[in-house]
């Protein structure tokens, strides 16, 4: 089960999903004028002082040293005083870039296009959000018909001057009377929901807090929704604090939080997740029980009775609870519930089943596992909509609810199909299209024409004729096939000279498919590469892939990262001096470790809100969640393969590293900064030569939210030192410049 806000997503990078290059336009300049100029000969950068202390931690009888202990409270002056001096060190390094305000203004350039989400239909509406271009947050608005025009809900960016207040989810009731909307503090996974009344627009007295990793569910009546939270942390460690002790509740509309109905709570599983959902029909209550984020399981459910005057107070009865496999309904027809499941299937399959007779050897098969994985499906107008990966590559096919194929939903070419909404009482399906050359346009389809038309197209300034997305695929250091994605002109020259960007994130069955971004354009356009491979530990060939980079298997994520790396030099894609890494949370952890095992490989290096600190990972804010994912340090077992690893722990004093540049948000309460802190600390310390390793921490951001002008503004600073750093120093003299040669 993934649930809303609680994986570690690599998707949307505030830091900058592609690290730009420029060109230089004129005389090649000198590997040694290179060196000198970025900073890897003979200057080497002041770095503001950390102090070190004597911890050291005793771990199954292994002496740890833990100098920068210190940094792990983030509201003691030493860390501000650290902090606000790095941070002045870094701007006065990027102050020096010379092609800083090009790529800062070429961005925004290119930012600037209409983005919309795609549309989802309650009470015979629709509700869908819409950025103008740069807007720091997107807009909610509802339509009443496909053509109608859009009426504005809310406007986030009205709430903060500097969008410091971010909108974090929205979901209307079932009859359309109210919207319940959720709002965090720099973008904090800690949420306040509040309730709108719809007709009039005003705000009622609802306030419900410290929820996080929390969807909404209205009840059919629309009185009221299910949710799930925590008891208030400390004051003051809201961001560090460990949570504990989720449990769902019921608020009813216009009532005190206090009056909320607790609705179900496991105080024998203190750390695992909870979530309640309610089927369409209004008829159950799907309750889903987690162990963080793991892949499978347990599975209960509440019948509300009559979904016009629901009973939230009656029983909840189990369905399955060996937390064996992932369980989750897709939707219902009576008393029949579809499951999408990995029950004997690690690449899913559809089942359907009766609430009164759940056992898995009574079930109806309705789509069974096929040879691609099964990335995710719903019920529209009838019938089961099934999304595929193959090969990485979206696919979308209809399905009667007794299996028999209906159709394949129309694609205009290979890419990613994005957010798939539907309604099982309904004809339409909408989703949105993108792949790394077409930014992401929504479609609408009419299952009964059996056609699909543009829902929402955006204009950007950008040909992407002259290039192309090939996929490739290369062996691995113990010759597993992986696939990995690489976008270039047509005409590239496959001379070793190449600036190259390889991304990839592996890890939480999180799978990596082709996607737009804005900065891939001003990457494109200066002749650069961006290279995307599909590791293992994600979901791209199912639950097989996913458990071979986990656990005791999280080294398999590293050499395949590595081997990708040594595909693209052997190709001559590219060189060890032209190519940049980059990943941003467990994407994060892949660039630190990777870094730690091979400096000689790569010419720069960007980890943003990386996990690094793999032995106290699990002792803040939602750490505890990955341990089925990493393993818990606590364990025996578990602690020599994370310490082996463990980026902090495996930097080694006077080793070269790579110009590296480490982001990270003050308020980031998923990764929380102190591991970016340690490893900048303990990275600057050990660095043998003069490369320099610099850290951006920005403030009222989180780990997934930041506002566009500060997410542009990031992206080009990450964008500007890697650029400096790989020898560019002037923006292109004109479009299509050479690249210029060592």
């Amino acid at each position: 089960m993934k649930l809303v806000g609680m994986i570690l997503l690599g998707l949307a990078l505030p830091g900058g999903m592609m690290l730009g290059q420029l060109t230089t336009g004129g005389k090649a300049p000198s590997m040694a004028e290179r060196e000198k100029e970025s900073g890897t000969a003979g200057s080497k950068l002041t770095y503001p002082t950390a102090t070190r202390d004597n911890v050291v931690d005793d771990l199954f009888g292994v002496k740890v040293p833990a100098p920068y202990r210190w940094m792990e409270d983030l509201n003691s002056p030493p860390v501000k005083s650290w902090v606000d001096a790095e941070n002045k060190l870094t701007s006065s390094y990027l102050d020096g870039i010379p092609a800083r305000t090009w790529i800062r203004e070429h961005l925004t350039k290119l930012w600037n296009y209409e983005k919309v989400g795609v549309p989802r239909r309650e009470g015979g509406k629709l509700f869908l959000s819409k950025n103008t271009g740069l807007q720091n947050q997107s807009v909610v608005y509802l339509q009443d018909s496909l053509v109608a025009r859009p009426r504005l809900l809310i406007d986030p960016n009205k709430l903060s001057p500097d969008g410091s207040v971010a909108l974090a989810d929205y979901s209307p009731s079932p009859d359309g009377r109210y919207l319940a909307y959720g709002l965090s503090q720099g973008g904090s996974d800690w949420i306040v929901f509040h309730v709108k009344e719809i007709a009039s627009g005003k705000d009622l007295s609802d306030q419900v807090q410290w929820v996080k990793f929390s969807g909404i569910s209205w009840t059919k009546d629309g009185k009221g929704f299910f949710y799930s939270r925590y008891p208030a942390p400390p004051a003051g460690q809201a961001i560090s604090d460990q949570v504990k002790n989720q449990a769902l509740y019921y608020h009813q509309v216009g009532t005190d939080q206090t009056k909320d109905r607790p609705i179900y709570a496991r105080p024998d599983l203190p750390g695992w997740i909870i979530e309640g959902s309610v089927s369409e029909d209004g008829h159950y209550l799907a309750i889903a029980l987690v162990n963080g984020t793991a892949p499978t399981n347990e599975l209960f459910f509440v019948d509300l009775g009559d979904p016009a005057h629901p009973n939230v107070a009656a029983p909840v009865k189990p369905l399955y609870t060996q937390n064996d496999a992932e369980y989750a309904p897709i939707g219902n027809i009576g008393d029949t519930l579809f499951l999408q499941t990995t029950f004997h299937a690690p690449k899913r399959k559809i089942v359907a089943t009766g609430l009164t007779d759940p056992a898995p050897e009574h079930w109806r098969p309705v789509i069974p596992e096929g040879e691609s994985v099964i990335q995710s499906s719903l019920m529209a107008g009838g019938q089961v909509v099934v999304q595929y990966l193959v090969d990485a590559k979206s696919e979308v096919k209809i399905f009667s609810t007794g299996g028999a194929p209906m159709g394949t939903l129309p694609l205009p070419g290979i890419g990613s199909v994005e957010g798939l909404s539907a309604r099982n009482d309904t004809p339409e399906i909408f989703y949105g299209f993108t792949s790394y050359l077409y930014p992401t346009t929504i479609y609408f389809y009419d299952m009964h024409a059996g056609r699909s038309a543009v829902f929402a197209k955006p204009e950007v300034a950008f040909d992407p004729s002259p290039y192309e997305t090939q996929q490739v695929f290369y062996q691995s250091k113990d010759g597993t096939r992986i696939p990995m994605f690489i976008t270039a002109r047509k005409d590239l020259k496959q001379d070793g000279q190449n600036p190259t960007v390889l991304y990839s994130y592996g890890g939480f069955d999180i799978s990596i498919t082709p996607g737009f971004s804005p900065m891939l354009p001003v990457w494109l356009e200066l002749g650069g590469v961006y290279a995307v491979a599909n590791l293992r530990g994600g979901g791209e060939y199912g639950e097989v892939w996913h458990e071979a980079g986990m656990l005791s298997h999280k080294q398999n994520v590293f050499d395949d990262f590595i081997s990708a790396a040594e595909f693209l030099i052997k190709e001559k894609y590219t060189s060890p001096s032209r190519l940049a890494i980059e990943g941003y949370s467990n994407g994060g952890l892949l660039v630190g470790a990777t870094l730690t095992q091979r400096p000689d490989l790569f010419g720069a290096a960007y980890a943003g809100a990386g996990v690094l600190d793999m032995l106290r990972y699990h002792k803040f804010s939602g750490g505890d969640l990955w341990a089925p994912e990493y393993g818990s340090p606590d364990d025996p077992q578990a602690f020599k393969w994370l310490f082996a690893y463990s980026p902090l722990q495996n930097l080694k004093q006077d080793a070269c590293y790579p110009p590296t540049i480490i982001t990270t948000a003050d308020h980031d309460d998923r990764v929380v900064p102190s591991h970016s802190y340690k490893f900048t600390a303990a990275l600057q310390r050990d660095q043998g030569c003069a490369k320099p390793v610099i850290i951006r921490v920005e403030t009222q951001t989180s780990h997934g939210y930041m506002p566009t002008d500060k997410r542009i503004a990031q992206t080009a600073d990450v964008w500007a030192f890697l650029a400096h750093n790989l020898g560019v120093k002037a923006p292109p003299a004109k479009k299509g410049a050479e690249w210029p040669k060592p």
